[in-house]
């Protein structure tokens, strides 16, 4: 006896619609969905980041904020009726110590006075040009993020002081990567 698969075509968003996370159904071009996406486009540029490594390079940290932005893709899907709802599920959601996380891994390599002159040009080499990639994904993210307060959803600031940190974060990894 085989297990039935459930097919990932449902044909649910045929009509051009999709759910957000307990159900409710919006337009693919709702703010809330583009912001989804804009997140979904970090965590799949970062995977790019961990691909292109150098051997022997750690990608704890890129891995982190992978699982981390699984946890902001699923609060910032929640309606806004729905976020007490969200608050009190068992669902993973970032806290303040993945902020002081990011902060404190950003004054490490700070420490180590990663070299560059003025602006950055991306494509040193394939890993930084991969982590530049992640950098402005996370800034279109932020943007979509920050939209969303003009359309109703409001988010725990923390939400959006986590993705800067990262989008930082990110810039001073490619820079270390150049060199």
């Amino acid at each position: 006896m085989t297990a039935h698969l459930r097919s990932i075509a449902t044909r649910t968003g045929d009509d051009g619609t999709t759910s957000l996370l307990y159900g409710q159904r919006v337009r693919k071009d709702h703010p809330q969905v583009e912001a989804v996406g804009a997140l979904d486009e970090l965590n799949a540029a970062l995977g790019l980041a961990k691909a292109s490594r150098p051997p022997g390079r750690d990608v704890g940290e890129l891995e982190r904020i992978q699982q981390e932005l699984v946890a902001l893709m699923g609060e910032v899907s929640c309606a806004e009726s729905d976020v007490a709802r969200h608050a009190a599920s068992k669902f993973v959601r970032i806290e303040d110590v993945a902020l002081a996380r990011v902060d404190a891994t950003v004054a490490a390599i700070e420490a180590r006075q990663p070299k560059f002159d003025g602006w950055a040009t991306p494509g040193a080499n394939l890993h930084a040009a991969a982590l530049d990639l992640a950098r402005t994904a996370a800034r279109r993210a932020e943007r979509s993020l920050v939209g969303l307060s003009a359309h109703g959803r409001h988010l725990r600031p923390l939400l959006l002081q986590y993705l800067n940190r990262v989008s930082d974060l990110l810039w001073l990894m490619a820079r270390e990567a150049e060199n």
